[in-house]
């Protein structure tokens, strides 16, 4: 086979895998198992938390008793970021000898491996300094960075084998700039979305506001956003469950809300834009399933609040995300692709 084909095989098993891996990182976050096993990267010195039982290890960490389940739940979310991390190095190592052939963008791997790199340190650094809200949140952008940096590889693969290119000329598309500049602002506002949705989990805000679209039954209710953005509060602190008061939270998941609200705006207005315009037909798949990932998400994220949160939902808010991360890159690549082409 091919080294073309082992990458392409390779990046769908990555896409698959690594948005399996985001939306089990988010259920063992949700469900309280983030110091499931108080080490790293093994569990209580052991490779299984079933081996830790039998030997008894949970003695080397008195403040933090064995829970089986949790620390499963951490575990397979580890196992699945290993297994991540083999198909990562084999997809940069084909990238790097088949680079004479350009079947694959070589930078773009090494950056794959070095954001991949980032996160396993940042994995690290979740579990010993305690669920801190800054490394919570880095450690699930640079995951959404995976994911993003995956797909986009993927959709840049060659989708034939190479030939010989025929001279051709381009075709200037009528408003192809504006419908790209306008795909990159929205990806760039829903990037600060995401960040904000991980600083709103982490800092466990999201049931500050249990109503909609009112919070705490007013539509601006006190707020402490001097304490709310602080991103560094020191070491030596456990964080399972938050350090901070019921105004601060208020405040984050209230700027989490505004945050939704200009996401959608420059989301939508992206899609539309090209949707409008007749010479962008072939953009318009991609924009028809930002539209429809934008609105799962908003629907998931305003029944999250009126069913009270919960789990299966709030699971789905952060796979609702990384959905319409996808959708966005898939339009911001329609439109960088030569469009048009016609002999020279």
């Amino acid at each position: 086979m091919s080294a073309a084909r082992w990458i392409r095989r390779l990046c769908i098993l990555g896409v698959l895998l690594c948005f399996t891996v985001v939306v089990l990182g988010a259920y063992v976050r949700l469900t309280a198992a983030g110091l499931g096993c108080p080490d790293w990267p093994g569990c209580y010195g052991h490779l299984t938390p079933s081996g830790a039982q039998s030997a008894g290890a949970a003695a080397a960490f008195p403040g933090r008793p064995l829970e089986p389940g949790k620390a499963w739940r951490e575990m397979i979310h580890r196992y699945a970021v290993g297994t991540l991390g083999v198909i990562i190095i084999l997809v940069t190592a084909l990238a790097i000898g088949s680079r004479r052939q350009r079947v694959a963008s070589v930078p773009l791997a090494l950056a794959l491996l070095a954001t991949l790199i980032t996160q396993a340190l940042l994995g690290m650094l979740t579990v010993t300094w305690r669920l801190n809200p800054l490394t919570v949140t880095l450690h699930l952008l640079f995951g959404m960075t995976t994911l993003a940096l995956l797909w986009w590889l993927l959709l840049s693969l060659p989708r034939s084998p190479a030939r010989p290119a025929a001279a051709t000329a381009r075709v200037p598309v009528p408003g192809l700039t504006a419908a790209r500049a306008l795909a990159l602002l929205g990806l760039v506002a829903l990037f600060l979305q995401i960040a904000l949705g991980g600083w709103t989990s982490s800092n466990y805000a999201a049931i500050a506001c249990p109503d909609f679209p009112t919070c705490q039954g007013a539509w601006w209710p006190k707020s402490d956003y001097g304490n709310a953005f602080v991103l560094w509060h020191g070491l030596n602190i456990d964080y399972e469950g938050g350090v901070l008061d019921n105004s601060a939270r208020i405040a984050i998941h209230l700027t989490h809300r505004l945050g939704a609200m200009v996401t959608t705006v420059a989301l939508a207005l992206a899609a539309l834009f090209v949707l409008g315009r007749r010479g962008l037909s072939f953009a318009r798949p991609s924009a028809v399933a930002v539209l429809a990932a934008l609105a799962l998400q908003l629907g998931i994220g305003i029944s999250m609040v009126l069913k009270t949160f919960p789990l299966w939902l709030a699971t789905a808010h952060t796979a609702g995300a990384a959905l319409l991360l996808l959708a966005t890159l898939a339009l911001l690549r329609s439109l960088t692709r030569t469009m048009n082409p016609r002999p020279a």
